[in-house]
């Protein structure tokens, strides 16, 4: 593998991992200056809504995260470098996951008007729910390209990660009880955030792989 490509596929992993840690500076930084906004009870699509007064900020951060994540999946198949469906597969649901939850959610607003859903705020959840299926999907197939044989431990991080991650959206997207103030629907805003660190984690986990991959490829290219 030519070492610019190399070059490239480490900074990938770089600005992966900087854009997930951003990403939750930001959305906490930026809930303090909405009066009344609550990081455990409201969510984050709310954060971004038209009425907010960080609106127009988080959105363009969203696209920003969204192309960063996308850079991040194209040279993931890159760091990969062999004929591995899996490796596609994988790929692609990066890149799902940077224009749903990225892009998308950035373009489109969850706004409601009048107690009405907008058109806005129907694609904002349709891409933003591609976008979380993608995420959750992610470890089944990073099992498969990171095998049982060569890291056994990553394998059992992605079973951990998947599990995680089914139950925090299922706790976010479910009503187990009819009442407003119930605590399931109450810290949506919780659950949310516990299925966004477990995902970011896991993308991290998997951009220091990759990165100390490509190190030592270049460490083996410069002794020949």
């Amino acid at each position: 593998m030519k070492t610019k490509m190399l070059n490239w596929i480490k900074i990938a992993a770089l600005f992966c991992i900087v854009a997930c840690i951003a990403d939750f500076i930001i959305l906490f930084v930026l809930g303090n200056y909405y009066p009344g906004y609550s990081q455990l009870k409201n969510t984050m699509s709310s954060l971004a809504a038209s009425v907010s007064p960080v609106s127009n900020v988080l959105s363009l951060w969203w696209v920003v995260l969204g192309f960063v994540f996308i850079f991040f999946g194209f040279h993931f198949k890159k760091a990969f470098d062999h004929p591995n469906k899996n490796v596609k597969i994988a790929s692609w649901l990066i890149i799902l996951y940077g224009l749903g939850e990225g892009i998308g959610s950035g373009l489109f607003k969850a706004d409601i008007t009048a107690g009405k859903m907008t058109n806005s705020f129907l694609i904002h959840d349709f891409v933003g729910g591609v976008g979380i299926v993608a995420a959750l999907l992610l470890p089944l197939f990073m099992r498969k390209i990171v095998s049982l044989k060569n890291n056994s431990l990553f394998n059992s991080f992605s079973w951990i990660v998947f599990t995680v991650g089914c139950i925090t959206i299922m706790l976010f997207t479910i009503r187990f009880s009819s009442e407003e103030n119930s605590l399931i629907r109450l810290y949506r805003g919780l659950w949310q955030r516990l299925f966004l660190l477990n995902f970011y984690v896991y993308l991290i986990t998997i951009s220091v792989i990759i990165y100390n991959n490509q190190r030592r490829v270049s460490f083996h290219n410069a002794k020949k």
